[in-house]
């Protein structure tokens, strides 16, 4: 429901019957309607519907059905094949399903008693004739020593799946940060709808919530008071949300920051104040202990009956999220509008982008406070700044986190009963998948709420919640029940995230994270380059992981 753009004219020929040509670049995303218009009357005389395909030349033939007649048609001829642009995804899928085959292999070979006794013997060999040749006295008590000190610890009680989860998360959101191959489903979406890089930021939040659960629970039951708890995440909350600031506006190595041009909100902004919510919920409603009636009524419910505060909470939380979204007044637009603005829905409501979530913003912080260039620029032509990790959208961020809170008690309440535990799992992302159809009618733009990142919708975040718990019910099964998995290599960065996270955003113009491109039109080369970028944050978290360091804040 976009207006018409002018895409160009076409000059008229040199005399009477003598054809005229133009050039003209086409996006290839989406499929799109040409429209030729008479220059004189600016009247419509032809109409194609085409989905072109990257790097094809095309003609469109524009002719008169026979010299009388005024009627014209419209073709369109292909000149020169487009690429298959989905060929170097294919390449590098197979390269890293061959490095990950291999390493596969070398894990289970070297757990075969022979290897690891011919290992053993060679490494002792190798051991003894240093310590001879060095002079250094008794080879035996040397090698023992070696030996005691490269056995296996023994593992802990920390869920491996959990972190898989949050690298699996991290490791995506780098790649579509540093620009994804500069596939379109590795961007963000316009407006309505979902790409691969509009899952990893929910992904996120949702496994803070269920980490909350867990590193609380532990807190109390340890004997730590809720009120100095209350100040560790309060300071926490505080420090995401300052290096939050530091990391998007990155004008401060060039002097003092301009309180003018400052951005506030952000994705670590929003992970600071979600945390902060979803924390204090906790640590008013949670229990110390988890000792339950098995025999009551609602045991099967246990982890929702218990929390019944916190849920009266949270449905007050959405249902401020929805009165202030479809009844707030916001000037010059119609009640309830969830649009882009710009030239979508035919240009009506140009300045209305987001509706009551982009006017909330711009009246609290300030137009020049926010983000200048959304995901909807670029399509609808926007012209209003509007913030997709705004002030509205994180109450919806707040619910997110809190059913992943759920995940947690649901891991806590039912401890080693795996059966129990995945069971739930699979009823949370089924009952969310339910209301998701419901919102959105199975549709993108039809239903009554449509998903859409940009406003973090009610149907955004069941989607994604639904998501959440089956990715979480797939981890949990193949990584610490069947132990098919160990989680490598989304194991490491998901234990050193916010560093990563940090890192990849302040080093993102620097080699050999960014690098001078032979040809910036090819796919090849920015996935090759995202690629490298991404797998030497995974290999710097694997040191990291080695050498025992992780930042905590």
């Amino acid at each position: 429901q976009c207006l018409f753009q002018v895409l160009g004219t076409v000059p008229a020929g040199p005399g009477p019957g003598e054809p005229s040509s133009a050039v003209f670049n086409v996006g290839t995303q989406y499929p799109l309607t040409l429209q030729l218009n008479s220059t004189n009357s600016d009247t419509e005389l032809c109409r194609i519907h085409f989905s072109f395909a990257e790097q094809g030349n095309y003609s469109l033939w524009i002719k008169n059905v026979n010299d009388t007649s005024k009627e014209i048609t419209c073709a369109i001829f292909i000149d020169e094949e487009p690429v298959n642009s989905y060929f170097p995804i294919l390449v590098a899928f197979l390269v890293y399903t061959g490095l990950a085959s291999l390493v596969a292999i070398g894990g289970y070979l070297m757990g075969l008693d022979v290897v690891r006794n011919f290992m053993y013997r060679m490494a002792n060999t190798m051991e003894t004739e240093r310590l001879i040749n060095s002079e250094l006295g008794s080879p035996s008590r040397s090698v023992e020593a070696s030996v005691h000190a490269a056995a296996p610890v023994a593992p802990g009680r920390r869920l491996r799946s959990l972190d898989t989860f949050r690298g699996l998360s991290l490791v995506i959101m780098i790649f579509v940060n540093y620009g994804g191959g500069r596939y379109w489903f590795f961007k963000h979406e316009s407006w309505n709808g979902l790409t691969v890089a509009d899952l990893v930021f929910p992904w996120f939040v949702f496994i803070m919530g269920t980490s909350i659960s867990l590193s609380l629970s532990s807190a109390l039951r340890h004997g730590s008071s809720r009120l100095r708890l209350f100040w560790k995440v309060l300071w926490r909350s505080l420090q995401l949300f300052m290096i939050g600031v530091l990391v998007i506006n990155p004008n401060y190595c060039l002097g003092p920051l301009s309180w003018d041009s400052l951005r506030i909100p952000g994705v670590l902004q929003r992970l600071g104040f979600t945390y902060l919510a979803v924390a204090v919920l906790e640590l008013l409603f949670s229990m110390t202990r988890l000792d339950t009636i098995t025999d009551a009524w609602w045991y099967p419910a246990q982890e929702l009956v218990l929390y019944w505060p916190a849920w009266l909470c949270i449905l007050a939380l959405e249902t401020v999220w929805l009165c202030l979204t479809f009844l707030l007044p916001v000037p010059d637009c119609p009640s309830g509008y969830l649009g882009p603005g710009g030239i979508g829905d035919f240009g009506q409501y140009s300045n209305c982008t987001g509706g009551a979530a982009g006017y909330i913003d711009r009246w609290l912080l300030g137009e020049n406070h926010i983000y200048q260039n959304p995901s909807s620029h670029v399509l609808y032509q926007t012209r209003m700044p509007y913030d997709p990790e705004g002030i509205l959208g994180t109450i919806n961020s707040v619910v997110l986190a809190f059913l992943g809170l759920q995940a947690g008690k649901i891991l806590l309440h039912y401890k080693d009963l795996h059966k129990k535990i995945m069971t739930r799992f699979l009823i949370w992302g089924f009952v969310l998948g339910i209301i998701s159809a419901i919102l959105t009618k199975c549709s993108r733009d039809r239903g009554f709420i449509p998903v859409n990142k940009n406003l973090w919708s009610l149907s955004y975040i069941t989607t994604l919640g639904c998501f959440a718990f089956v990715l979480l019910f797939i981890t949990y099964y193949t990584v610490d029940v069947k132990r098919w998995w160990s989680g490598a290599p989304f194991f490491y960065p998901g234990m050193n995230s916010i560093l990563i996270y940090v890192g990849h955003e302040v080093f993102a113009d620097y080699f050999p994270f960014k690098w001078k491109m032979m040809n910036s039109q090819s796919h090849a080369e920015h996935l090759t380059q995202n690629l490298v970028a991404t797998s030497v944050w995974v290999l710097v978290s694997y040191l990291l992981y080695r050498k025992k360091i992780f930042w905590k804040i």
